[in-house]
C-alpha cells in the first residue's frame, strides 16, 4: 500500500506550501502537485497520479475541490477511485467510504463546493460591473511606467533597436510594439 497526495492551486499567485505540509503530515509519501486554473480540463499531474494508483493505495487531498471542479466530475473521479480499490482521505472531511451513505455524503459535499465556487464567480462578476461603472476605472494592473517614460522609449526607437530600448528603459518589447502600432494607427486617422 502506498500513500499518495495531490495538491493543486487555481492561480499562479497562490501557494502550494500549506497543502504540501498538510499532506506530508498525514503520511503522503508521493505527492503530485499542479499550479493553474481550476477551469482548465487538462491536469497532467493528476492524470499521472490516477494511473499510478492501485488497489489498497490511499489518496490524500486537503479539500474535496482539489480533486474536481464540479459535482459531476467529482463523482466520476471518486467512483473510479473506489472501483480501483483506492481509499480517499479528504483532510477537512475524513475518509470517504464506498457505501450508500458515503456516496450520498460525497454528492452533497460536491454540490455545496460547486455552489460556493459559482457564488464566488457571481460576486466577482458583480464587483467588476460596479467597478466599471465608476469613473476612472481601468481594468488590469497599473502600468509600471509613466506616459513620459513610454514617450521617451518610443523616441529612443528612432535610433535604437527594440532590444536596446528594452535594456535602457525596462519597458517590455511587447509594450513597445503595441504602442508603436497604436501610434501609427492614430497618425493614419
Amino acid at each position: 500500500m502506498k500513500v499518495y497526495g495531490y495538491a493543486r492551486v487555481s492561480t499562479l499567485g497562490q501557494d502550494l506550501e500549506s497543502q504540501l505540509h498538510a499532506l506530508k503530515n498525514e503520511g503522503a509519501i508521493v505527492i503530485y502537485k499542479e499550479k493553474f486554473t481550476g477551469t482548465r480540463t487538462d491536469r497532467p499531474q493528476f492524470n499521472e497520479l490516477l494511473s499510478s494508483l492501485n488497489e489498497g493505495d490511499k489518496l490524500i487531498v486537503t479539500k474535496l475541490d482539489r480533486l474536481a471542479r464540479n459535482t459531476k466530475e467529482g463523482i466520476e473521479v471518486i467512483e473510479s477511485l473506489f472501483s480501483k480499490g483506492v481509499r480517499v482521505h479528504v483532510l477537512n472531511i475524513g475518509l470517504l467510504e464506498d457505501t450508500t451513505m458515503g456516496r450520498f455524503f460525497l454528492q452533497t459535499l460536491l454540490a455545496v463546493a460547486e455552489m460556493e465556487r459559482n457564488l464566488i464567480i457571481e460576486r466577482t462578476q458583480e464587483g467588476k460591473v460596479i467597478a466599471r461603472s465608476r469613473e476612472g476605472y481601468r481594468e488590469g494592473r497599473k502600468p509600471t511606467y509613466t506616459k513620459k517614460q513610454l514617450d521617451h522609449a518610443l523616441e529612443l526607437l528612432k535610433t535604437h533597436s527594440y532590444n536596446q530600448v528594452v535594456e535602457l528603459t525596462g519597458i517590455s518589447k511587447s509594450t513597445l510594439i503595441r504602442n508603436v502600432k497604436k501610434k501609427k494607427e492614430n497618425e493614419v486617422i
